[in-house]
């Protein structure tokens, strides 16, 4: 059989020792595992950012792989940590909504359960280091037993958020720029079937995005003239912004939050 796998998707970044001190954790308790950093570069506290994160990545693993989510600024205060179920993988996060992506996709799969039986977790619980005594301990342990229902009980009252879907607005669709990629690339909370199949078909498309015009839809960036922004169907399914072997984030000065207009 092969080696368990566990993710570590985070805000730690890679400056400090905290990642290291997580997968330090989960081998001493289970040597055999694989361990797979998803990213340490969730923008910090952003909990958008971090269910964005690992919504592109968790379908892409074998079954029962573990993902550990963590970005958790109420670390230490009374929310919860939870061990999910889903789409034959688990889940060990804060109740804070960060996993609010695989609950809206995952709804037909999905059990919940409080993480509460400290048993499982390193002695003494820090109030500010719950990645290392409670969510990679529970994750590594869950990694040699498989026995959900002994780490909790089922909840149904787990906090999530709607994923920002772009609304209709005197003829047109409202959305915005959710967050920006290491390449500076704008991503956008518009989907393809947002799209008008005459935008599909025929590359034109008429986007506002803060001030400037975007006017064509290309498979990829590097169909783009240099210099000029092109929109795009990025690899996670929205559409992104984007300009050919630059930073579309600096060249048009724009980020999270920022407006885009889809004129139909």
């Amino acid at each position: 059989m092969a080696n368990a796998i566990i993710t570590l998707t985070t805000d730690y970044g890679t400056n400090d020792h905290l990642v290291g001190t997580l997968k330090g954790v989960i081998l001493k308790i289970n040597p055999d595992v694989t361990i797979v950093d998803i990213t340490h570069n969730v923008t910090a506290f952003d909990l958008l950012d971090g269910a964005l994160a690992i919504g592109s990545a968790y379908s892409y693993f074998p079954p029962k792989t573990i993902h550990v989510v963590v970005v958790d600024p109420g670390v230490g205060t009374e929310r919860r940590p939870l061990l999910v179920s889903a789409h034959n993988q688990y889940f060990v996060a804060p109740d804070n909504g960060v996993l609010s992506v695989i609950y809206e996709r995952e709804k037909d799969s999905l059990v919940v359960r409080d993480a509460n039986v400290e048993h499982y977790y390193l002695q003494p619980v820090s109030k500010t280091f719950h990645g290392r005594d409670i969510f990679a301990p529970v994750a590594s342990w869950l990694s040699k037993s498989w026995q959900t229902p002994s780490m909790g009980d089922e909840i149904s009252d787990y906090k999530k958020f709607v994923i920002p879907r772009p609304k209709e607005s005197g003829g047109a669709m409202k959305g915005a720029v959710m967050r920006t990629d290491a390449f500076g690339n704008l991503i956008t909370n518009f989907r393809s079937e947002d799209l008008p199949d005459s935008v599909l078909n025929g590359g034109a498309v008429k986007l506002q995005v803060g001030t400037h015009q975007v006017t064509r839809l290309v498979d990829t960036f590097a169909r783009g003239n240099n210099g000029e922004p092109v929109a795009y169907v990025g690899s996670s399914g929205y559409l992104e912004i984007a300009v050919n072997k630059a930073n579309a984030a600096r060249a048009l000065s724009l980020g999270r939050g920022a407006p885009v207009i889809l004129t139909k």
